[in-house]
């Protein structure tokens, strides 16, 4: 299925930069009408705008998925919230906030609510474009919804329609179900472009779906290192050696019961970094990439930033996560460590 859309993404991202840069000018499209806001402000011009990706993610017979939620106020502050999960669980979630002058941003933010209620080929606000999603998405395909907030108004405007890929990788090419969607897409990208950058990546670029199944500051089980469970060989439906031993000993009980794996498909993978001396530092498998020579597991290390002074306190972090069998062999990459702001 391949709905296109009757101006160019090139061309109009082109001349919303040239707008963003000079203050003037439009897109080279310019056979819609244009339909003037109701009141004195802009829809949204004191408020904030919201892009929600839901994108399946599936991995042979493993069904999981990517949330992104990316928000900007017109203060200028945005903050970018992406969540990977399996089976209902969410696995791991990054969230990043805007470090430059908030009043670039807040001038960016103004400049696009212009396009947005007013310019040709862009507008949101036209009666062809119905708010709500008017159809189903097809199988596979990712649900996008653009979201306005007039803080003066105390309104909503809402849009969802579908598209393929991510926040990284969709295009208005491919957007549906109706002939306007490809408008909802390119308000979302201009939101990433002029927030994240045109070359904005996913923190889970790549990886398989997985979800947690426990975590926990200090597990009694002291792992000195990353481990992996899988059931050999593969096929088999019985616990692999040393799972049910582990459990017991991550819980500290000897009748604690290990949740449901699906051996004959699946693999529990344990994120550990051996004993901490202060409290506040923690473990996460960050992503779970299949390549041609195996599977890489990446694992981030969050500890306290500086001046936080945390206390002192020997604990074991883990992250135990359930994701879809991969390749083997499984490999472990040099743990990445994160400084974490006091309070987060």
């Amino acid at each position: 299925m391949d709905f296109s859309h009757k101006c160019s993404s090139r061309r109009i991202v082109m001349g919303f930069l040239f707008l963003a840069m000079v203050g003037t000018g439009t897109p080279g499209c310019q056979d819609e009408q244009i339909t003037p806001p109701v009141g004195s402000l802009r829809f949204g011009q004191l408020g904030e705008i919201r892009v929600t990706l839901v994108a399946p993610l599936v991995f042979r017979e493993g069904k999981g998925e990517i949330q992104q939620i990316l928000t900007w106020a017109s203060s200028g502050a945005w903050v970018l919230r992406e969540v990977i999960s399996y089976r209902g669980l969410a696995g791991d979630e990054n969230v990043r906030r805007n470090q430059g002058d908030p009043r670039a941003y807040a001038a960016a933010y103004a400049s696009l609510i212009t396009q947005l209620n007013e310019t040709a080929g862009l507008q949101l606000f036209i009666p062809e474009l119905a708010q709500g999603l008017p159809g189903p998405c097809p199988t596979g395909w990712t649900h996008v919804t653009v979201s306005i907030w007039d803080q003066a108004r105390e309104e909503e405007a809402t849009w969802t329609r579908c598209a393929e890929g991510t926040l990284a990788t969709m295009e208005t090419s491919h957007a549906g179900p109706d002939f306007q969607a490809g408008r909802v897409i390119q308000a979302a990208l201009l939101v990433r472009d002029f927030t994240q950058g045109y070359q904005f990546t996913s923190t889970y670029l790549g990886s398989v779906p997985f979800g947690t199944l426990d975590r926990a500051d200090d597990s009694g089980a002291r792992l000195p290192e990353p481990r992996v469970f899988l059931s050999i060989p593969e096929g088999n439906p019985q616990s692999p050696t040393g799972w049910e031993a582990f459990w017991q000993a991550h819980t500290g009980s000897l009748l604690s019961v290990p949740p449901g794996v699906d051996w004959s498909r699946e693999m529990v993978v344990v994120a550990a970094v051996g004993s901490r001396a202060e409290a506040g530092d923690s473990v996460e498998v960050r992503r779970v990439l299949q390549t041609g020579e195996g599977t890489q597991v990446h694992i981030f290390e969050r500890i306290p930033g500086d001046f936080c002074s945390p206390a002192a306190r020997t604990h074991y972090p883990v992250h135990v996560v359930v994701a879809p069998r991969t390749r083997e062999p499984i490999r472990f990459s040099e743990i990445i460590v994160e400084r974490v702001p006091c309070g987060t």
